[in-house]
């Protein structure tokens, strides 16, 4: 395992304080706030940590309500909503400085057998034919605002092995707008063994990952960069998941994105993720601040 997913397990590792009530860290993010997917895959563990061990995460839905501070702990509130004979339902706040930054609500169910059913696996060449972030970086650095925003993104990711299929959208810019759509590959940088290997903590993990690139398909629609670049201010809204089928986050990952819909300052990204086998694994849907500075 590579001290770099060590690192990250160990910011999921929260600490319990109270029967309900747990805290975490936060790692240093390209941007002066907490990374969303960082909130939202702790406050998962926060919540599966108060679940029958025959449960399994099913469905998130989360609102991020306040920037996060990098150098203040977060504590994590679960309320136990409901235990059911097939269903637990959860309620996670996440608190800094006295006040709420992220709300989650997740749902765990009991293995069951049932209909089943999945749309196709989208075309997209082998992962292991792509660059990696630390080969494809360094070529984009002209694109950014500050050149050290390459060493700072290599930094936030690299507990990731995530590998973009085509051009990321800071490196079109000028190009004019695409079809809204992206793809990228990913993995954990390492493998996950001995008493780390839980359902569990491949779902938190494959939700730390969801946030990182949603929001491109937006931006390809209209040819902007993001907010390295300059063009746009964005931060995430809202993020909902649902797991399907069973994934190991430290196996080749499909994630594959596209825009319905952008208007009034905000855009709506879908996402599905699908195992390299072809199974579909998770949907995801974000809604983001889209905002062109004037």
């Amino acid at each position: 395992m590579s001290t770099a997913l060590q690192d990250l397990l160990d910011l999921l590792d929260l600490e319990r304080i109270e029967r309900d009530i747990f805290r975490g860290d936060s790692h240093a993010s390209v941007i002066p706030r907490v990374f969303g997917g960082q909130v939202a895959a702790q406050a998962l563990v926060a919540a599966g940590r108060t679940v029958p061990a025959d449960r399994s995460a099913h469905s998130l839905h989360a609102y991020f309500l306040r920037p996060g501070d990098p150098g203040a702990p977060i504590v994590y509130t679960v309320d136990r909503i409901r235990d059911g004979r097939s269903f637990t339902t959860r309620r996670v706040v996440a608190v800094q400085h006295g006040q709420p930054i992220f709300h989650l609500s997740a749902s765990f169910q009991v293995a069951e057998e049932g209909l089943d059913h999945q749309e196709r696996m989208p075309p997209a060449p082998d992962p292991e034919t792509l660059p990696t972030g630390a080969e494809a970086l360094p070529r984009y650095a002209r694109f950014f605002r500050d050149p050290s925003v390459v060493e700072r993104l290599l930094e936030a990711r690299r507990a990731v092995d995530l590998r973009y299929v085509d051009e990321p959208p800071y490196a079109t810019v000028g190009q004019g707008p695409r079809e809204a759509k992206s793809q990228v590959w990913f993995r954990t940088n390492g493998k996950l063994d001995g008493a780390v290997d839980e359902p569990l903590l491949h779902v938190c993990l494959a939700t730390y990952v969801s946030d990182m690139t949603l929001l491109d398909s937006v931006l390809l629609a209209h040819g902007r960069g993001g907010w390295a670049v300059g063009d746009v201010v964005g931060a995430s809204l809202d993020h909902a998941m649902w797991f399907h089928r069973p994934f190991r986050a430290d196996e080749w990952l499909l994630y594959d994105q596209r825009s319905p819909s952008s208007s009034g300052g905000r855009g709506l990204a879908q996402g599905r993720i699908y195992t390299a086998d072809g199974r579909l694994a998770v949907s995801v849907i974000q809604e983001g601040v889209v905002r062109v500075p004037w």
